[in-house]
């Protein structure tokens, strides 16, 4: 029913990892960054802005960008996984888009892939990766999911906690966020969308 145009990252970890949960067929259509594929002429046609996750329904033949757009896409399509509050659930998602993602993926840039490049930006973001962590163990510690019961939003927030290891933060430090991860990381859907991508050979995860 779906093809999804994807490599090991991140934002694209979210939409594997959400088609398992709703159980919808997909086959995956892997873009090569480190070669280009998301700059040619046939990809830029479905995704404006070169970036992966692209989602593409095989019945409809519409295509759809941006992670968190698919997400809800999925959401409403199959019923699932958007919460009893939908404006929490997108408070919560959009959180992810516009901060928690962004700032943890230039954490990543200059503390992992580019370390001793700019001193300004590791520190910077180290601490903006800091502060991530604390915001959201703060909030988890008076709620058990992001959005009061499992979403979208922990759907979106978990690809990039499950990077802890290259953020040198210390998830452990972090109770509540710590007991959120581990509870999602053992669901069957999870492990499979995320595990998806390790077994292939692809260039670094960005």
């Amino acid at each position: 029913m779906f093809e999804l145009f994807a490599n090991a990252t991140p934002n694209a970890r979210k939409i594997s990892i959400m088609l398992e949960e709703i159980q919808k067929p997909f086959k995956v259509n892997y873009i090569n960054l480190e070669k280009g594929d998301q700059f040619k002429d046939d990809f830029k046609k479905i995704s404006p802005f070169s970036k992966i996750p692209v989602l593409k329904n095989t019945i409809t033949n519409q295509t759809y960008f941006e992670s968190g757009a698919i997400l809800i896409y999925l959401a409403d399509l199959s019923g699932k996984f958007y919460g009893h509050n939908k404006d929490l659930t997108n408070q919560w998602l959009m959180a992810q888009m516009a901060y928690v993602g962004p700032m943890l993926g230039q954490h990543h840039q200059f503390h992992y892939y580019n370390h001793g490049r700019s001193k300004f930006g590791e520190d910077r973001f180290f601490e903006i990766a800091k502060f991530i962590y604390k915001i959201l163990d703060d909030h988890l510690s008076k709620n058990e999911f992001l959005a009061q019961e499992y979403s979208i939003a922990d759907i979106a927030t978990f690809p990039w906690i499950a990077r802890h290891t290259i953020h040198d933060i210390g998830l452990a430090n972090y109770i509540h966020l710590s007991r959120w991860y581990e509870v999602l990381k053992e669901r069957p859907a999870v492990i499979k969308g995320y595990d998806l991508f390790l077994d292939k050979s692809y260039p670094p995860e960005i």
